[in-house]
């Protein structure tokens, strides 16, 4: 059984991979996380996107588990969507084809969003202001085990936690932050037995 406890990690299914892998659904899901609630017809608008797909895409997202109708914004068919806050994994590796297809598929995305949203902040941070001041990109390695690295992983998702806020719960003066972490072994350091 999987544990769905709030801030459990929840390591994503063939199917859960699957209905994620969608371009479309990524945005939307994404969108939702940074900005909360919002319609169908919101997101079609705001994606350019037929709203009778939107609305597939978001009851597939439903569906999974990576939102959920918004019952205090929601009034008669006038639905709102709001992300539900989890900690997302890929699984670490997989012999069964269909898994490892879907989870590099969404593990792409993930790493192309990010570097996507990294260069257009490269380009424009001079319109960042104060924020462009706040910023700090960081380069280090280490030398660690297989187990080292992985609760090196979990320390820093854990700390992450710590500073989570979803949207509503803002400090004054606060915005979505995009948060890049990559560990992997260098590609100089070839496995030593």
């Amino acid at each position: 059984m999987t544990d769905r406890s709030p801030g459990a990690p929840r390591v994503l299914d063939v199917d859960s991979l699957k209905a994620l892998a969608h371009t479309l659904r990524q945005q939307m899901l994404a969108r939702l996380q940074r900005e909360g609630p919002a319609t169908s017809a919101e997101l079609a608008a705001e994606f350019g996107a037929d709203r009778g797909a939107t609305s597939y895409h978001l009851r597939q997202l439903e569906r999974f588990g990576f939102i959920e109708e918004d019952t205090g914004r929601s009034a008669g068919r006038r639905r709102f969507w709001k992300a539900v806050p989890q900690d997302l994994r890929l699984p670490r590796r997989s012999d069964d084809p269909a898994v490892a297809a879907a989870a590099e598929e969404v593990g792409r995305q993930w790493f192309e969003r990010g570097r996507h949203e990294l260069d257009d902040y490269l380009r424009n941070r001079e319109s960042f202001g104060e924020w462009a001041e706040a910023v700090m990109h960081s380069y280090g390695s280490t030398r660690l085990t297989p187990d080292e690295l992985k609760q090196f992983a979990e320390e820093y998702i854990a700390f992450l936690k710590t500073w989570h806020r979803g949207p509503g719960e803002d400090s004054p003066g606060a915005r979505s932050i995009t948060v890049l972490f990559n560990a992997f072994p260098s590609p100089d350091g070839r496995a030593e037995a």
